[in-house]
């Protein structure tokens, strides 16, 4: 599933989620469906350790680990 960016229209917050290509998520922060899906820049091919670093820290700091092996996910 590939990574794309929102704006949530009710609480005014910018969220990355993982989800299919017609999937309608909710707001992780409201639980709005109003959400627009944004423009993201393309990353060029390829596994730099800065970059994965960089993405599991944000997606501790959000609370979500879909970028971890299922052996690196809490319990």
């Amino acid at each position: 599933m590939p990574l794309y960016s929102f704006h949530c229209a009710k609480c005014d917050s910018d969220v990355e989620l993982l989800v299919g290509c017609d999937d309608k998520p909710a707001c992780p922060h409201c639980r709005s469906k109003k959400l627009q899906r944004l423009v993201s820049r393309v990353v060029a091919p390829g596994k730099s350790g800065g970059l994965i670093k960089a993405a599991r820290a944000q997606a501790a700091r959000e609370g979500h680990f879909s970028n971890y092996s299922r052996s690196e996910r809490r319990g």
